[in-house]
């Protein structure tokens, strides 16, 4: 949100940040977040679209407008197709992996943004170091860069 002499006005993402920017990582690494749930999840696309959007319902990290089919989980884990992936699938697929005893890492920096980005906002934490001991001592290590940029930037944005 922008502060001008009229009022708030809503910020253009697209337009207003570099794509080396923070929140332009998290975008670019949501495909491989939801790739690995589609990878490590048991049961077919359409059935781990439903756990999905179940799950981000009765853990409250987001209100899907419908359930998403299979195809469409699928196009979302495909980074070429640039599909645009909604929080609350991301939120709730970062939510569902930390649990999983596979503990499944990120790959590479973009999809850590995109996890320690989700990590933060599914929790409530009042400082950074709440936020890296509630991480999974499996993820410390791999999240340590992402999760500054993260905290970082979840600050500036309260600043708003």
């Amino acid at each position: 949100m922008l502060r001008t002499g009229r009022g708030i006005t809503p910020l253009r993402m697209k337009e207003t940040m570099p794509q080396s920017s923070f929140y332009a990582k998290v975008r670019r690494g949501l495909p491989a977040v939801i790739a690995q749930w589609l990878a490590l999840g048991q049961g077919d696309t359409d059935r781990l679209a439903l756990i999905l959007a179940e799950t981000a319902r009765v853990a409250k990290l987001g209100e899907p407008e419908a359930t998403p089919s299979g195809a469409t989980l699928e196009a979302w884990s495909d980074a070429e197709r640039h599909e645009e992936i909604p929080l609350w699938a991301g939120r709730t697929a970062v939510f569902l992996l930390v649990q999983m005893p596979a503990r499944p890492q990120p790959a590479d920096d973009d999809e850590a943004c995109a996890w320690a980005y989700c990590w933060l906002r599914n929790r409530q934490v009042d400082d950074y170091d709440a936020a890296v001991a509630g991480l999974p001592e499996h993820l410390r290590a791999p999240l340590d860069a992402a999760l500054k940029a993260a905290w970082v930037d979840q600050q500036g944005l309260r600043l708003v």
